[in-house]
């Protein structure tokens, strides 16, 4: 079935450039696990719970897509779940320099997982989680950048018709 990488994120929630990664990342590697950053010392708007299920919605029932939630090291996590790569998305030159730092110290901390890194498409390179929420939280339409299950929870959250 192919080499399992993980894509780790906070998914908070996901987006369309997040999802374009999943499948270029799958085109990649035989599998792909989107794993949810829990961080009890950051402020989300959606539950571990929440993202999840709002993933397992957006990505559907391909067998090559695997969705957990971890805490600690991203390293541990994917010698725990056998995966052989990190994937992880560029938007703008703004992302590389942190990417990059993290990249060498997974790599120093588990140097047989290699991190790769995908450009995300013209579509999505201004789009981020945050920048999402901001917009929702103002009534304003997201629709377009985020699938239909996360326009209508963000609807739920905000309050909007």
């Amino acid at each position: 079935m192919g080499r399992l990488a993980i894509y780790p994120g906070s998914f908070d929630p996901i987006t369309n450039g997040h999802l374009d990664i999943v499948q270029r990342g799958l085109a990649c590697f035989g599998r792909l696990r989107v794993g949810v950053a829990t961080n009890p010392g950051k402020k989300a708007l959606f539950t571990t719970e929440e993202k999840l299920e709002l993933i397992r919605l957006s990505v559907g029932d391909d067998p090559r897509i695997e969705i957990d939630a971890f805490d600690g090291l991203l390293v541990d996590y994917a010698e725990r779940v056998g995966a052989h790569a990190i994937l992880r998305g560029l938007r703008a030159v703004a992302d590389f320099e942190y990417e990059f730092q993290m990249a060498h110290m997974n790599h120093f901390l588990r140097p047989s997982v290699e991190t790769v890194f995908l450009m995300t498409g013209p579509e999505s390179f201004y789009v981020s989680s945050s920048l999402v929420k901001e917009v929702a939280s103002h009534g304003k339409d997201v629709s377009a950048l985020v699938p239909p299950p996360v326009a209508a929870a963000l609807a739920r959250k905000f309050g909007a018709p």
